[in-house]
């Protein structure tokens, strides 16, 4: 019998079927006392985070033609967002809008961690390398990771959306100064902003738990999506402080490398996602 291409509908009702399965699957895993067949997570320190932006530093200045090549669509994407923002009278999503870019960063790094992981092998590294991606065993584990993510960020969005409603809403702003004058010398803009914050850091603490790790695992072994998932969330309970360090490095550095238009992050990304193999070298065994 020939197939036929599904609508959008069935694709997605497919997808996010597939998702919750995934998502059981990893739950029943992270409960479950037997990690027998589950990677050996190893014990962190400070020292070996300041090691991996060293690593990640030198992998971008050996590779530097080639991560500016690849990691360019971060900041064009994050200004494509920022001119979507203006056109829609978006302003108080904004702000929500280019931190929860860094939810979906893991995503378009993956090609640097198969670039680290070639020149690892001592291999000579070509930018084209990074697009070895599409040829891994685990390319559609990737995927499915990849649109975790983007749901996440997707969810974000709305509950930013829902806490400018309940503290400066529902009503627009007028102008970006408007919005941030009423947002500093408000008392409801600095509940949005206390708020805000804290529910956009446990976004980032689940962001953090599921993807630290898991994308390279993936990338390097053939393992299935829950196992990753599952040693991400392993490694982050066996090595609390470095990982939730390791997470505040990652977001003052994307602060600073987005300051300038987004311009920065032509550096700090390719820096970034190279540090986070070798962080992955270091906590699975």
């Amino acid at each position: 019998m020939a197939k036929t291409i599904g609508n959008p509908i069935s694709w997605a009702a497919q997808n996010i079927g597939a998702t919750s399965d995934h998502i059981a699957e990893s739950v029943n895993r992270i409960g479950s006392s037997d990690t027998r067949h589950l990677p050996v997570v190893q014990n962190l320190t400070m020292q070996d985070i300041r090691a991996c932006l060293r690593a990640g530093y030198d992998d971008f200045l050996e590779t530097r033609a080639d991560a500016i090549f690849i990691v360019l669509i971060y900041p064009i994407a994050g200004l494509l967002m920022f001119g979507f923002g203006l056109n829609r009278n978006m302003v108080p999503l904004l702000a929500p809008l280019i931190m929860g870019f860094a939810l979906i960063g893991p995503i378009a790094a993956v090609g640097l961690y198969e670039i680290s992981r070639k020149r690892e092998q001592g291999d000579e590294v070509h930018w084209l390398d990074a697009f070895g991606v599409f040829r891994s065993p685990s390319f559609g584990a990737i995927l499915m990771l990849g649109f975790y993510l983007v749901m996440l960020l997707l969810v974000w969005l709305m509950v930013a959306q829902s806490i400018y409603v309940h503290t400066l809403g529902p009503d627009l702003p007028t102008s970006i100064g408007a919005f941030v004058t009423q947002l500093f010398t408000t008392g409801a803009g600095w509940t949005m902003i206390i708020f805000g914050n804290a529910v956009g850091f446990l976004f980032a603490l689940v962001a953090l738990a599921i993807s630290v790790v898991s994308f390279p695992l993936l990338l390097d072994r053939k393992v299935g999506l829950p196992v990753a998932v599952v040693t991400s969330v392993r490694v982050l309970r066996q090595n609390p402080g470095v990982i939730l360090t390791w997470g505040f490095v990652v977001a003052a550095l994307l602060v600073i490398g987005a300051i300038p238009m987004l311009l920065g992050l032509i550096v700090v990304m390719p820096v970034l996602g190279h540090a986070t193999w070798h962080l992955y070298r270091r906590a699975v065994a």
